[in-house]
């Protein structure tokens, strides 16, 4: 066993993890959707418009909607990762879970402009951390979760 392997085997298990998956319907949709606008480019020509918008669209499709799908959420006993972006637990004041309405509400026209969000709109969950960090000005973070009262106890619980 390498020592990469047994690092990530020695890792202790986040207090909470979570993908933030998209539903197994909007694949066959958005693959029905980019093969109509390939065929509406064809539209019956020879040569490199028979099949450059075929291969070029379809690729392209299954490579966006699997870069949509790989966001992770995970809480550790140090930090609040959420896909790339890691948020230490000394900096959290607060977390409120929030239903569809206040997800709606916390990122609409009274938003805050440096806010760090990562929305995804099937999911209608998420929760606001609130930071305490006089050198950050992100005064929070909205996350979506599909269970963002877990999230929230998870993150409060790690906190203290």
């Amino acid at each position: 066993m390498t020592s990469e392997a047994s690092a990530r085997t020695a890792a202790p298990r986040p207090a909470y993890a979570e993908r933030l998956h998209i539903p197994w319907l909007a694949w066959p949709g958005w693959l029905l959707v980019a093969a109509l606008l390939a065929a509406v480019s064809w539209m019956g020509s020879t040569g490199l418009r028979a099949w450059v918008p075929f291969a070029v669209l379809l690729p392209l499709t299954v490579f966006l909607l699997w870069r949509a799908d790989r966001i992770r959420v995970a809480v550790t006993a140090t930090e609040l990762q959420v896909d790339d972006a890691r948020l230490p637990l000394s900096v959290i004041a607060d977390v409120i879970p929030l239903d569809a309405a206040g997800k709606r509400e916390v990122l609409g026209v009274g938003s805050h402009p440096l806010a760090f969000v990562v929305q995804r709109p099937w999911i209608k969950g998420a929760v606001q951390v609130l930071l305490d960090d006089p050198a950050d000005p992100t005064p929070f973070w909205v996350v979506s979760s599909r269970h963002p009262v877990e999230l929230a106890t998870a993150l409060l619980r790690a906190r203290s």
